[in-house]
């Protein structure tokens, strides 16, 4: 089982920058596969970026690709979610994701198990 808080959103002006954190407890977060979702107010939760056990594979929403970016790093027990360009669209409640499996590369959209609070995101000048 693991825990997930993250940390890290606020308020940024258009074209600006973030980088969200997920902090997992527990002592096989390495074994999971990881993602970042958002919901914004009247809309359904949507698919952001996903990243395997191994970091080898990421996965992007096609809204995202090329201004986000999705790492981990398994030491520290933390994912990451680095944000540039950032649009008034992208504003949110960003939330992470993780999903145990045996597959280093395996980068799901759907099926995880376990869920952080959430991260407010706004995007405004």
């Amino acid at each position: 089982q693991v825990q997930l808080v993250e940390s890290g959103g606020g308020l940024v002006q258009p074209g600006g920058s973030l980088r969200l954190s997920c902090a997992a407890s527990g002592r096989t977060f390495s074994m999971y596969a990881m993602a970042w979702f958002r919901q914004a107010p009247g809309k359904e939760r949507e698919f952001v970026a996903g990243i395997s056990w191994s970091g080898r594979s990421t996965d992007y929403a096609d809204s995202v690709k090329g201004r986000f970016t999705i790492s981990r790093d398994n030491a520290k027990n933390t994912m990451y979610l680095q944000m540039n360009g950032l649009k008034p669209e992208d504003t949110a409640v960003y939330y992470c994701a993780a999903q145990l499996t045996a597959n280093s590369y395996y980068t799901p959209r759907r099926g995880f198990n376990y869920w952080g609070q959430g991260t407010q995101v706004t995007v405004s000048s």
